[in-house]
């Protein structure tokens, strides 16, 4: 079975080759039949020619509708962008005296954005005398990736560039949950097999 090559196709007219081995709009091989013969039977179906293995010797030749064929390959590509989701970075700023109301704040964002698939870059810029208390900084950002480890993995630990020190949080792969086991049956004895009975109680049963 011959599959489309490529979205750039000679068709009808456009095919000059001697010979093409042609192939019905059902998919039923043809044989080996002239260009000019190929393009008379398509066309007295109604249909385009369409060259789909150029590559091959002879070149493979289909009959189509190839406006219908080009339609549903457009449609196809543009889903296919649809589920395509490109993975961002965003950014959360932060500086070594923070609010506690503000980092929960901006501890909220990095948490929708990681729940979201995008990588978060988080980071602390020190001004003046602040670069003498990196410190500071390098505890505020574990705390804040200690806040999100549910959710994400810290890719790349606080480092100081400069005067910003900043980490990668990643978000962690989504597991679909076990499915609940089976609960056991208890065994069941078959009909016609009689249940044990304790030998005293069955003297006591005949003496009766």
């Amino acid at each position: 079975m011959f599959s489309i090559a490529t979205t750039n196709h000679e068709i009808n007219e456009q095919i000059r080759d001697a010979q093409v081995r042609l192939i019905s709009e059902s998919g039923e091989q043809l044989g080996i039949v002239s260009s000019e013969e190929a393009l008379r039977i398509a066309t007295d179906a109604g249909y385009d020619l369409v060259k789909i293995a150029p590559n091959s010797t002879p070149p493979v030749c289909r009959i189509m509708d190839y406006g219908k064929f080009r339609f549903e390959q457009t449609k196809k590509e543009k889903e296919a962008k649809k589920s395509q989701r490109v993975i961002e970075v965003k950014e959360i700023r932060m500086s070594p005296g923070i609010d506690t109301n503000d980092f929960n704040t901006k501890l909220k964002n990095a948490q929708k954005f990681l729940a979201d698939g995008d990588r978060v870059k988080v980071s602390v810029r020190f001004r003046g005398r602040e670069m003498a208390h990196t410190e500071i900084g390098a505890t505020l950002l574990k705390d804040f990736a200690a806040k999100c480890a549910e959710i994400a993995n810290m890719d790349k630990a606080p480092k100081l560039e400069g005067r910003n020190m900043s980490m990668f949080l990643s978000p962690k792969p989504v597991t679909p949950p076990k499915k609940p086991g089976k609960p056991k049956q208890p065994k069941s004895l078959p009909a016609d097999e009689p249940a044990e009975v304790n030998p005293a109680e069955a003297s006591v049963a005949d003496a009766e």
